[in-house]
């Protein structure tokens, strides 16, 4: 199977993520050592509804984000194509070692993560199409996860306090020039609560869990590596199958007041930013 190269799909993706009409809005020239990318802001992405700001999720209005209490510059926010552009995977597939050996070189670059004597493997490729994909692995929600801009990949967990969150794109991706060198991070949202979270600094920034931790898992437990070093390393191995696609699913359940409560009580450690690609790689 043939699959295009990391930059190939970058400039797919941030073509198609950007309307004929706003394609001005990216400057690639030689003058320009980063690209402007399409301003959520000037292309009328906020809402407000009395006191509320909504953040546009779609053409239906129930899925616009309420971010009245981000702490977030309206500014700093890309593009904004809405909810479910990108299918961040909630029930993924797998094949075996044998079979994603006869797939990807040794070079092909993946996550691998390890806990309660299962494993996974995760490639990037697959991952910059996903973006997003929630996992159980040893009896634990995972979420595996990267940026193509930001070149960020780590695993976190899905657990907070007592419960457990389904992670999906936002349609935005976010920066700051103090953080992560100053380049695009996607932007998530739960399920449950329909907060947001910006993975770069390791936290929700809008909703009712804002300010809760987006947990890392410990560095113990998974690394960013190659097919190359990954192979024969893990028995019982689990790859994730590509040409997998996913319908967003039309009605999700609503976490309560009592439960959003619990969380905020029980996961409000200092957030933690996961490392930059290379900074995990091990041998």
């Amino acid at each position: 199977m043939k699959y295009l190269s990391l930059f190939s799909l970058l400039l797919i993706i941030a073509v198609a993520c950007t309307p004929n009409q706003e394609l001005n809005e990216q400057d690639t020239t030689a003058k320009s050592s980063k690209p402007q990318r399409p301003s959520a802001l000037k292309r009328g992405k906020f809402i407000t509804d009395g006191d509320t700001k909504l953040l546009w999720g779609g053409e239906d209005s129930t899925w616009h984000f309420d971010i009245t209490n981000s702490e977030l510059v309206d500014s700093q926010y890309h593009y904004g194509i809405g909810r479910e552009r990108f299918d961040a995977l909630i029930e993924p597939e797998f094949i075996t070692e044998e079979e994603a050996d006869q797939i990807y070189p040794d070079s092909a670059r993946f996550l691998t993560f390890s806990l309660n004597g299962e494993h996974r493997a995760y490639g990037i490729d697959l991952l910059t199409h996903h973006e997003v994909v929630n996992d159980v692995v040893g009896g634990e929600p995972v979420a595996a996860a990267y940026c193509i801009l930001a070149d960020l990949g780590a695993m976190y967990s899905r657990r907070t306090g007592d419960t457990t969150l389904t992670f999906a794109l936002s349609g935005y991706t976010y920066y700051d020039p103090e953080v992560w060198g100053g380049l695009d991070g996607f932007v998530w949202w739960d399920r449950e609560t329909e907060s947001t979270w910006w993975p770069l600094i390791g936290k929700g920034v809008s909703g009712a869990l804002k300010d809760v931790s987006l947990k890392v898992f410990d560095e113990s437990n998974w690394k960013q590596t190659t097919w190359g070093q990954i192979k024969g390393q893990y028995e019982g191995l689990k790859v994730l199958k590509p040409d997998q696609e996913m319908d967003p699913p039309v009605e999700w359940p609503e976490y309560d007041k009592t439960l959003i409560a619990d969380i905020i009580k029980k996961e409000m450690a200092p957030a933690k930013a996961p490392p930059q690609w290379g900074e995990n790689a091990k041998e």
